[in-house]
């Protein structure tokens, strides 16, 4: 009570004031020099390719959209009207958009044959890289993305999220608790996992295309020619771009290029197989068109230590299991042959932890939980089934090499040739 308190002058309480202030203030990007982030700064962010799936991303938590790339003045328009009078910057070129020193971050919202091209490019110009799925249409084009990624020190998000987060699909769980039972052991091994509409899995067949398209004048919001970028010259239609463009070779993979990552990459990580791909593919299917994209019964990938992925179109597997092992089966909704299941698993360890915020990834150079070396892995999955079925025969695969075993024919599809002036 008697304690003399020493009260602070006005001067000096503003002087300490403001230095607790500094302290804690946002300090500018320009002044901390290129390529460092404050981390209580907000990421800017390119968007290349304003469709339905750029759009639909604008608003990610932590971003802010300062720019917008589309060959599509419609799209451009349909993109501005959601973003308001923000200052966005706008652009039909994406290679004007990755060139602004205020982008942290781009975008890749276009089809998958332009997915590599723009992501390596990006990377080069140094910017960190959201690519959607699948990240590239072919096993060349992923192998050149890694190499740009890697060579300039760039982040990489690939955008299928189910490895880390939200209910898988039928399974009626997260792969967390999948992870955890591959892991423990108990199901034995080598494991079948099947993917079918019977455990949870739609390939979503409707994605075929059609071959009697007679050609029609060009829109002219639409700049076709860059459209088509890479990708051979057809003339145009409009059931080949936009909203029907995975239904054609040249542009995607139909159901499994639009779904194959988004299933078979959560596989990959739970069968730990991040680091390598399957050494065979079979197939089941009727013998495809050239242009047009079409359905197929089964495709059957096999690792060399017997693991095996089976992809039923067809949905003859009805009482197949979602996996299987020599000791127990895995159902969906978490269901087993295992008496006690979650009552066991409860005694060993969970998953090693993942990066899963890609704000965090970027702003402390932390590699993200799907980057660019598994993201690539994973589509080489779906690149090698996509190439059996355009062959129209099983094929032996080297995941070392990365190329097909003693068959030229499949290894020209790796990475066929570009439409000129394109490179990646």
């Amino acid at each position: 009570m008697g304690k003399k308190v020493n009260h602070p002058s006005r001067r000096s309480f503003v002087r300490n004031s403001l230095g607790a202030l500094a302290a804690f203030t946002i300090v500018p990007r320009h002044v901390l020099g290129r390529g460092y982030l404050a981390p209580s700064d907000t990421l800017t962010k390119g968007v290349v390719g304003t469709g339905g799936m750029g759009r639909g991303h604008f608003g990610y938590a932590g971003t802010r959209v300062v720019a917008i790339c589309d060959v599509d003045k419609g799209h451009i328009q349909q993109a501005m009207n959601q973003l308001g009078d923000k200052g966005v910057k706008t652009f039909s070129d994406y290679r004007e958009l990755i060139q602004l020193p205020e982008v942290d971050i781009v975008h890749v919202a276009t089809p998958p044959h332009w997915h590599g091209i723009i992501a390596a490019d990006a990377a080069r110009a140094g910017k960190d890289v959201w690519c959607e799925k699948p990240m590239t249409a072919t096993i060349g084009e992923g192998k050149r993305l890694v190499e740009a990624v890697q060579q300039h020190g760039r982040i990489f998000r690939l955008n299928t999220w189910f490895r880390f987060a939200d209910r898988f699909y039928g399974m009626g769980t997260t792969v967390h608790p999948i992870k955890k039972l591959v892991e423990s052991g108990l199901l034995g091994w080598p494991l079948k996992v099947t993917v079918s509409r019977h455990t949870g899995f739609d390939w979503k067949f409707f994605w075929v295309g059609k071959t009697n398209l007679e050609p029609q004048a060009v829109p002219k919001e639409l700049d076709y020619d860059m459209w088509l970028g890479p990708a051979p010259y057809k003339p145009y239609h409009p059931h080949r771009v936009h909203n029907n463009f995975r239904g054609y070779w040249d542009y995607d993979g139909g159901g499994l290029g639009d779904m194959g990552q988004h299933y078979l990459d959560p596989v990959q990580y739970f069968l730990g197989k991040d680091d390598t791909s399957p050494v065979k593919v079979e197939i089941d299917a009727p013998q495809q068109h050239s242009d047009a994209v079409g359905t197929w019964r089964k495709i059957t990938y096999t690792y060399a230590d017997g693991c095996q992925i089976v992809l039923d179109g067809a949905g003859t597997e009805t009482g197949a299991a979602y996996i299987e092992g020599p000791n127990g089966k895995l159902f969906p909704g978490f269901k087993s042959t295992i008496p006690d299941l979650e009552k066991k698993l409860a005694a060993f360890p969970d998953p090693a932890p993942q990066v899963t915020d890609f704000v965090d990834a970027v702003k402390n150079r932390k590699k993200f939980a799907l980057n660019e070396e598994n993201g690539h892995r994973s589509c080489t999955i779906v690149n090698i089934g996509k190439v059996a079925l355009q062959l129209g025969r099983d094929l032996q695969f080297d995941p070392v090499k990365q190329e097909f075993v003693n068959d030229e024919g499949a290894n020209r599809l790796l990475f066929p040739a570009f439409r000129g002036p394109w490179t990646i």
